[in-house]
């Protein structure tokens, strides 16, 4: 237990800065507890449950403005379950990937199968971002929006090439980035971040010529696990449900999740507010000489800031003091063994809660200094 004691006047008032699982606001923990006997315990088949898949379905419609066609497919299972579902389900012949960072790396380690050619991996180091560009034999071209482990993220822009998909991880990016849905195909997420959920479940946004893709995969007869076949997740999801339970306390926190976006003026309003949080973040470390963004500007996050500390700042430390005071969830990501801060500035983080962040590191960064 340290001796130093932030003033109160200084903490936030929620200091869960996670970048995921991240803050889940009160009002979804009341919302789950108000809906527990008719959607907890039940089976997902029976209407309170498909009603609440409804809910969601039809909420991301409106609030990602989907162009006609477009379809919201859901499924068991996390992003890293949508990877294999992808290779299996999406990926004709050869991908293409953009890496730079620890998830886009797992979707280009998906894509090296018994039955696809080897992928095009476009790697850089962390700190900057790879971006796809058209190659001869690709079908289908993937990147993270935003790269939860580093921090960094890139415009969503379709690759032009014939008969190719755009497919976009959005995890850390879904509901707090406003994007052009037409750029894509597949936008595919699980739903801890932005939206306040917990885990359990994928969500993908697909165009008309993905569900194409899926429905010709599915009919060539390639073997797919039922686990994984993306057919069954787009026919189940067009009857509101999944093919196996799912986790019903995650969807509920979603639906209440999107349904406060919504109420609060849509994906622009949260794009306002991750961006009105990362850019004071990245406005104070520049005011500051012990503390860096980690990524080229050109590819700053809005929704994870990274800050490297120097050396004169012990980053565990100054950590373990804010833990104390229940600042917590903002250590690097573990893979980098950077001696940094990793804040998350999701849609739910107050903007107020930020600038008290910011003032509680200054009193201990003072403190600890050597």
């Amino acid at each position: 237990m340290t001796e130093l004691r932030i003033p109160s006047a200084l903490l936030p008032t929620d200091g869960r800065f996670g970048s995921g699982p991240s803050l889940v606001r009160q009002a979804q923990m009341d919302d789950l507890a108000a809906r527990g006997k008719t959607v907890m315990g039940t089976s997902h088949r029976q209407q309170p449950v498909k009603q609440l898949v409804q809910q969601i379905r039809e909420g991301l419609t409106d609030f990602y403005r989907l162009p006609d066609g477009y379809e919201v497919v859901l499924g068991n299972g996390g992003s890293t379950a949508f990877w294999d579902a992808a290779v299996f389900g999406l990926v004709r012949e050869r991908a293409q990937a953009a890496v730079f960072g620890e998830f886009g790396g797992k979707f280009a380690k998906a894509a090296v199968t018994p039955w696809l050619q080897a992928p095009d991996v476009r790697e850089v180091a962390p700190g900057s971002a790879a971006l796809l560009a058209p190659a001869e034999g690709v079908d289908l071209f993937a990147t993270p929006h935003n790269e939860t482990s580093t921090g960094a993220m890139v415009p969503v822009t379709r690759v032009a090439q014939d008969g190719a998909l755009t497919m976009i991880d959005a995890t850390s990016a879904a509901g707090g980035i406003d994007l052009d849905m037409r750029e894509c195909d597949v936008y595919y997420f699980a739903p801890q971040k932005n939206f306040g959920s917990d885990g359990g479940l994928w969500f993908a946004i697909m165009s008309p010529a993905a569900i194409e893709r899926v429905e010709e995969i599915n009919a060539s007869g390639r073997y797919i696990p039922s686990f994984l076949s993306l057919k069954k997740a787009l026919d189940n999801s067009r009857k509101q449900q999944t093919l196996n339970t799912p986790a019903v306390a995650s969807l509920s926190l979603f639906a209440s999740q999107i349904s406060w976006m919504l109420e609060h003026g849509g994906l622009a309003a949260m794009d306002a507010r991750t961006r009105a949080s990362s850019d004071f973040l990245y406005q104070w470390a520049a005011e500051r000489d012990w503390a860096t963004p980690f990524v080229d500007e050109a590819y700053r996050s809005q929704v994870v800031v990274t800050l490297d500390l120097d050396a004169s700042i012990d980053g565990a430390q100054l950590r373990s003091v804010l833990g104390e005071h229940g600042i917590v969830d903002i250590a690097p990501y573990r893979s980098l063994g950077r001696n940094q801060l990793r804040i998350g500035t999701f849609a739910a983080v107050e903007l107020q809660d930020i600038k008290q962040l910011a003032a509680s590191i200054d009193w201990v960064a003072e403190r600890i200094a050597k």
